[in-house]
């Protein structure tokens, strides 16, 4: 099959890419800023699987006309898409009353309204195959989360936006599915989480750890696989137990 996965240049993005790869996929992902990441990626791509096409695009997703021309690129590269990945995603902490304007659309902006613009932009193409599969990354902090009302705003609104797909496009043969993601361990969560929020989860979460990024993508894939046809607006919870941030 043929992915698109946004904000595929490093973390969880990264593995899902390299993942589809070794798996037998051709693969198009979007990076914003690090073309040498991007490269890295593409290498990690080609070594999994040789002779697999792995393609990088610049993109930010906020960017309306820009995405429909990578999303027109990728068409053509790949002969078509059977499977969307919206992973893009920021994170900026802060309290509610002290948000920005321009905080606040950074994040909506990258983490919704992106995912919004990618889905339309190529869910024609899977309703002309009657075909295709869409994935959605979505978090624990949908519920709410302290200090991140811009980002847990996001992750909800990506919830609400899966569930639409699935109902307007599953007699199409298109499914749309969110994985709902506790701590997973990436380098952003590495510098960003802080010691007392690690214990916390290490203290609190059943299974007693925080996640892999290698669980994530399986989950992905097997969301994206023939064998899930049946699984529509659905929400996958990778939170080992823990399914509430304080």
């Amino acid at each position: 099959m043929r992915f698109f996965v946004t904000g595929g240049s490093r973390g969880i993005g990264a593995q899902i890419v390299v993942d589809a790869c070794r798996a037998g996929h051709d693969v198009a992902f979007t990076y914003v800023r690090s073309e040498e990441r991007a490269r890295e990626v593409v290498a990690a791509a080609e070594a999994a699987r040789p002779g697999g096409q792995c393609l990088a695009y610049q993109l930010d997703v906020r960017d309306s006309a820009a995405t429909e021309r990578v999303a027109e690129l990728a068409l053509e590269a790949l002969g078509g898409v059977d499977v969307i990945v919206p992973n893009a995603g920021v994170s900026l902490a802060g309290l509610l009353v002290s948000l920005s304007d321009e905080e606040w659309r950074e994040v909506i902006d990258t983490n919704l309204t992106g995912a919004f613009h990618v889905c339309r932009q190529l869910l024609p193409a899977m309703l002309g195959a009657r075909f295709g599969r869409v994935v959605f990354i979505s978090s624990v902090g949908q519920g709410g989360g302290v200090g991140q009302a811009a980002y847990s705003a996001s992750k909800a609104g990506l919830l609400g936006l899966s569930a639409t797909i699935a109902k307007e496009y599953g007699k199409k043969g298109i499914t749309s599915n969110a994985v709902i993601l506790g701590v997973v361990e990436t380098d952003m969560t590495r510098e960003a989480m802080s010691e007392s929020n690690r214990k916390f989860w290490a203290t609190y979460c059943p299974v007693g750890r925080t996640g892999e990024m290698s669980e994530v993508s399986r989950a992905v894939l097997f969301l994206a696989s023939p064998d899930a046809g049946f699984i529509n607006g659905a929400e996958l919870r990778l939170t080992g137990g823990l399914d509430w941030t304080p």
